[in-house]
């Protein structure tokens, strides 16, 4: 079935679309963009802009107001072509805003698949979005940062650019993240910091009592042990089972640009307090 196009929308000329894309009334799509098989954009939706690459997978869906693939907020952007990628089975709630990238980093801000980013929610230029990713209301990415697969993040958080947040990690709402968050953990608070494994969401995946205690382990050696990271390390490698997972956290540890989000002084049983 070939596309089916609101004759109030405006089409550039350089936009493709795929079989069965459908684009709503009083929505302007403009620049190079391409739309894969499947996606729904609904009214009123502005997506791609005159000097940006975008690529839309297959079955995305768009809703009124939305900004998908504008030029990022960045003064030193002058029109560079570059670009945003998008998965597929994405949905982009009312008022979301997702802008390419800037010429500084490798010119992608790149969102993965089966993601869900409600009201509100802002991707700054140049963010990597793995597949899985939650976020909720009115919670803001600054440029540069990184969420890793399975994340879910509360409402109205707001991350620092080049913050990272690792795989499986829970953040809660009213949150502002300016270090990285640890994967398979569970942070809160301005300024965010880790608090607890997140148990729960780690079962709810299918991971196992053992691993989840395996992990648990590890990431209390990190938030209430004393000493360096490399001392941290030194611990969970003598301490903890290897496993995939284990390797995944040391080297996320290994790789923080940032710093790694630890309450330094705030008394053990304030973090154990916030476990269920």
């Amino acid at each position: 079935m070939s596309a089916k196009i609101h004759p109030t929308s405006v089409l550039s000329a350089d936009v493709e679309l795929g079989p069965d894309v459908e684009i709503g009334p009083y929505c302007l799509i403009q620049g190079k963009v391409k739309i894969g098989r499947g996606t729904f954009i609904e009214g009123h939706a502005t997506v791609g802009c005159r000097s940006g690459v975008l690529e839309i997978g297959e079955n995305n869906h768009i809703s009124p107001g939305a900004v998908i693939g504008g030029p990022p907020q960045d003064i030193s952007y002058k029109g560079e072509p570059t670009q945003l990628i998008i998965g597929s089975n994405n949905v982009f709630r009312e008022f979301s805003t997702v802008n390419i990238a800037t010429a500084k980093g490798d010119g992608k801000t790149e969102v993965g698949n089966n993601c869900y980013f409600m009201a509100y929610t802002h991707i700054g230029h140049d963010c990597k979005i793995g597949n899985n990713v939650v976020m909720a209301n009115d919670t803001h990415l600054g440029g540069h940062c990184e969420i890793q697969d399975n994340v879910v993040i509360g409402g109205v958080c707001a991350f620092n650019q080049f913050t990272k947040v690792g795989k499986n990690a829970f953040v809660a709402g009213s949150s502002v993240v300016n270090k990285d968050i640890l994967p398979f953990s569970r942070a809160e608070g301005k300024w965010a910091v880790i608090r607890a494994t997140n148990k729960v969401g780690l079962l709810r995946k299918g991971f196992s009592k053992e691993e989840v205690q395996n992990i648990h382990k590890a990431i209390r050696i990190v938030i209430m042990g004393k000493g360096t990271m490399d001392e941290h390390i030194a611990r969970i490698q003598s301490e903890c089972t290897p496993s995939p997972n284990i390797d995944y956290l040391i080297h996320f540890i290994r790789s923080s640009k940032r710093g790694i989000a630890i309450a330094r002084g705030v008394k053990a049983e304030a973090l154990e307090s916030s476990e269920g």
